[in-house]
């Protein structure tokens, strides 16, 4: 009797692409293409096809770890459960509660997300929570709610793309992050839409470009601007939308005025013609949109980025109307739904924020407890990673690989190793991991039933396929355990859709609305977009809200229903080259891994493709160096050296170098980056450092 198959999600990117999987008679787990899925439509990168192999024991933790004599040991779950429980209350104890850590992860299912969130403020009754997410997408977040007054991702479903008349797409190499979106773009410019995009690489990805714009890494907020500045010069603002629908414009209009077409060619490099080519695609068709990545938003000054970004659709009446409008394209697979439901320092369940008296009553109503005893906004996440052994003494931490994702990365690794006390939940031994006192070996996507939330604010459902091997427990089990031996014997239950039950009273009436949602409604609808409030009894709507795929249409989420010019102007990133380090470093991925790399590289098939780091140098570059394709180089800047082969290439810039972050080791290229912050959003600025290269000799 053959098994079926279940229908389920990817654990990867935020496209959440729907895939089947069946448990095979010989073992393992066979997946295949679900083509009832509209956002990959069958379509599977090489990730997706490959995902089921970390589930193989041979890959992945299957039993817990304590340490002892310096060394990881194997362990019962009553041990080493108990063993984290007695350290944390330990050091609450002697140094309060602000002393315990917890950090999350991007990849959580907004169950876990929520439930941690939880943990973190009522059973430890810390502030100092954060989650990797804040390295992803907190830029365009913060500059989404100043502009909108909410944040989604896209506020609009992707299908949208194909019919637009024009999308500037700004710091994404999507053919490479997120292969099977880029079907929708082929499909905008077979029905004559024209893509822009703009990148200082050309990637896959500006190669199906019509128009590629390639700007001096940190300068995409001078770009916007000019283009803001030739809008207006030619005439190409939508007076009456800013009339009707806007407020700030003035000053907006007079800051982006400052930033005159060849003023912005020196900042950028990007050529007066090029900029006045790109203002005419992008204003000629009655429908536009511009899409931001983490290029423009893992900068020091990300909020103001995606801020002019933003003028530039209100300025010309590309926002809430439809087929036009700003999104975000999120990264993490539930990089949405982690930072909507309680991961982030400064957030409550629904999106409430942490120091408004109504979000603390309504949230410590559903959680039964005082609101005067939760506790405030905590530290952002890189800030929570550097006071590790000083002011934080002990950290828990769920699904992130910090090691290798973290800025500044040999020193957020120093700042781990001091601590007195290090918990890792996780699927596999990671490179944190391997520094933990205890390591938890937990369940995987395929084996567990949760909920995620696309980039496309759609919230869905991953079904439970395989049991976990014997040894594995589900994060709910940690967090319910750890919370028993902590005192707290209720409000941690094990089964998720239980935990989403709370969630969803946790979330009504807040920003991200999920109390109209259950598990039934997101597996027959093939998932729903937020909001998605509960319909009273009685009402027009009570045979159920239907979700709301498209955002602002007719109002925007602020209090008069106008959207916000902000008034932002250019200025350097924290770290501009100089006579030591002459170069800029920006970073990003390859098609075959994922993130810290910390399950893609466990597969043969991807680590085939793509083996391990490199640093791109453009040909006159290399020439200068005396660097050959394949020599080993080192890429050094103020906080450290990474060494790698070098590709030397015509695709990038000849004052910049790239490397992917893949990787731990000496071609950890996050040990080059800079941990300058966003002063709203912090945000390292990962895109942009100085550095020099040097060459240590011929390959071998």
């Amino acid at each position: 009797m053959e098994s079926a198959a279940t229908p389920t999600h990817c654990p990867y990117c935020a496209l959440q692409c729907g895939m089947n999987l069946t448990p095979l008679p010989q073992g393992g787990v066979e997946v295949t293409e679900r083509a009832d899925f509209p956002v990959n439509r069958g379509a599977l990168c090489g990730k997706g096809r490959t995902a089921a192999q970390v589930l193989s024991p041979e890959v992945r933790l299957t039993v817990p770890l304590v340490r002892e004599g310096g060394r990881l040991v194997e362990a019962g779950w009553p041990e080493a459960l108990d063993r984290i429980a007695g350290r944390l209350g330990a050091v609450r104890e002697r140094y309060g509660p602000d002393a315990l850590g917890v950090f999350g992860g991007g990849g959580l299912t907004n169950e876990k997300a929520y439930a941690l969130g939880k943990f973190a403020r009522v059973v430890l009754g810390t502030s100092q929570i954060d989650y990797n997410g804040r390295f992803c997408m907190s830029s365009a977040a913060a500059a989404g709610t100043k502009a909108f007054g909410l944040d989604r991702g896209l506020p609009f479903p992707l299908e949208d793309v194909p019919r637009t008349g024009c999308v500037i797409l700004v710091g994404s190499n999507l053919a490479e992050t997120m292969p099977p979106s880029l079907r929708f773009f082929t499909e905008l410019r077979e029905n004559g839409g024209t893509l822009i995009v703009v990148d200082p690489r050309r990637t896959r990805t500006a190669e199906q470009a019509d128009l590629h714009l390639a700007p001096r890494p940190g300068t995409d907020l001078a770009l916007a601007l000019g283009l803001l500045h030739l809008v207006v010069a030619e005439g190409r603002t939508d007076e009456e939308y800013i009339r009707e629908r806007t407020t700030g414009w003035e000053e907006a209009r007079a800051a982006a005025m400052a930033h005159w077409p060849e003023y912005v060619e020196r900042i950028t490099g990007v050529s007066v013609p090029e900029l006045r080519e790109a203002v005419r695609m992008f204003c000629e068709p009655e429908a536009a949109m511009v899409l931001t990545a983490r290029g423009p938003e893992q900068q020091s000054k990300g909020t103001d980025t995606v801020g002019a970004w933003i003028n530039l659709c209100l300025a010309t009446g590309r926002a809430g109307r439809p087929l036009s409008g700003y999104g975000c394209l999120t990264g993490q697979g539930n990089g949405q739904g982690g930072r909507e439901h309680g991961q982030k320092a400064d957030q409550l369940p629904g999106y409430r924020k942490l120091d408004d008296p109504e979000a603390r009553r309504h949230v410590a109503g559903v959680w039964g407890v005082d609101p005067d005893s939760l506790p405030g906004p905590g530290r952002s996440a890189y800030e929570l990673l550097d006071a590790l052994g000083t002011d934080v003494r002990a950290l828990l931490l769920m699904g992130s690989n910090p090691v290798v994702s973290a800025p500044r990365a040999a020193h957020v690794e120093e700042r781990l190793r001091s601590l007195d006390f290090l918990a890792v939940a996780d699927v596999v031994l990671s490179e944190t991991a391997r520094l933990a006192d205890v390591v938890l070996p937990v369940t995987q996507w395929a084996e567990e039933t949760g909920t995620t939330t696309s980039l496309e604010g759609r919230v869905l459902l991953r079904r439970r396929a395989v049991a976990p091997p014997p040894g594995v427990r589900s994060d709910l089990y940690v967090l319910h355990e750890l919370a028993d031996r902590l005192g707290v014997e209720k409000g941690f239950p094990t089964d998720p859709e239980e935990v989403f039950g709370e969630l969803r009273r946790a979330s009504a009436g807040g920003p991200a609305d999920y109390s109209g949602l259950t598990y039934g409604r997101l597996a027959r609808e093939n998932g729903v977009f937020w909001p998605c409030p509960e319909e009273p009894e009685g009402s027009p709507g009570a045979g159920g809200h239907p979700g709301t795929p498209r955002l602002f249409l007719d109002r925007f989420a602020t209090d008069d229903g106008r959207a916000r010019f902000v008034a932002v102007a250019h200025r350097e990133s924290a770290e501009e080259p100089d006579a030591e380090y002459p170069l800029l470093l920006t970073t990003g991925r390859v098609v075959a891994q994922y993130q810290s790399g910390a399950q893609t590289r466990r597969v043969a098939e991807l680590n085939a493709a793509a083996p391990g780091p490199f640093v791109e140098l453009h040909p006159r570059l290399a020439a200068r160096l005396g660097a050959a394709d394949g020599d080993p180089v080192a890429v050094v800047s103020r906080r450290g050296r990474a060494v790698a082969p070098a590709r030397i290439t015509g695709a990038i810039r000849a004052d910049t170098v790239f490397m992917p972050f893949h990787w731990p080791g000496e071609g950890r290229a996050n040990t080059l980056t800079n941990p300058a912050l966003d002063p709203t959003s912090r945000m390292p600025e990962f895109k942009s450092c100085a550095v020099r290269v040097e060459v240590l000799g011929p390959a071998e």
